[in-house]
């Protein structure tokens, strides 16, 4: 049997609430296991509620930048406390266009987590929106052995120091119909691609504006299929191997 892996998103977000048994049930008919990724103490907590609810989602723990001010020693506490249960670290990174958010203090919280991420061999999930450059030179400081530059925006330049540096890149539903994507998705190399939804983040064209579900993961794939020219069955089983490979299984 084949898994399909959603390798970044946020199902503990409240947006999913309401229906979160229903998203399960789904994930467990379609084969498709989700890295939820978390925001802050809050949300790392109830990430790992979820997780407890079944072994489909698999928690990942960390400060989002957007919310760097958040209790980072609660966070860091309960990394410390669950090593055994987390699956991973994030999401974490470094963002400008945040206002509300101290950089230097985005930066603090980062490498705070990197370490960790370090002592305890776990993979991250990495945003770095406007940052990549920062992002790329911070990494290599860290003995890092997986780590996802999750929703890929950088440029070519950028993509070919990634894959150098052995990080994992991963694309969502945008790539299904935008341009720029699909190239960078073209030069990526095979072996470091993943795919996400980034759920509840809302998409245009053929998703309707709806909240992102692990359900859109196939028609990610199959988009990739098609760019890479690869079949469907075949694109399944390399990102399977990605994603093992990625979170450690």
């Amino acid at each position: 049997m084949t898994w399909l892996y959603d390798t970044h998103i946020h199902l503990s977000d409240p947006e999913y609430r309401p229906y979160i048994n229903t998203v399960i049930q789904n994930m467990k008919h379609t084969n498709i296991k989700a890295c939820c990724v978390s925001m802050d103490a809050k949300d790392s907590k109830e990430t790992l509620k979820l997780s407890r609810k079944s072994d489909l989602v698999l928690p990942f723990i960390g400060i989002h930048p957007e919310k760097a001010d958040d209790d980072l020693e609660s966070v860091i506490k309960m990394i410390q406390d669950n090593t055994d249960n987390i699956t991973g670290i994030g999401e974490i990174g470094l963002d400008p266009t945040f206002s509300n958010s101290d950089l230097r203090r985005q930066k603090y919280v980062f490498e705070q987590l990197l370490f960790l991420a370090e002592k305890y061999d776990k993979p991250i999930s990495i945003h770095s929106r406007k940052s990549l450059d920062d992002i790329l030179s911070i990494i290599p400081s860290y003995s890092i052995n997986n780590a996802c530059l999750h929703w890929f925006d950088g440029n070519k330049r950028q993509l070919r120091q990634s894959m150098d540096m052995g990080l994992f890149v991963s694309y969502g539903p945008v790539m299904v119909y935008a341009n720029d994507k699909q190239s960078l998705l073209s030069k990526t190399h095979p072996d470091r691609i993943l795919v996400e939804t980034d759920g509840p983040v809302k998409f245009s064209r053929c998703f309707g504006f709806k909240p992102a579900q692990t359900s859109f993961i196939p028609s990610v794939i199959f988009a990739a299929s098609k760019i890479l020219r690869r079949t469907y069955e075949e694109m399944c089983l390399l990102l399977e191997v990605n994603s093992r490979r990625f979170l450690h299984i």
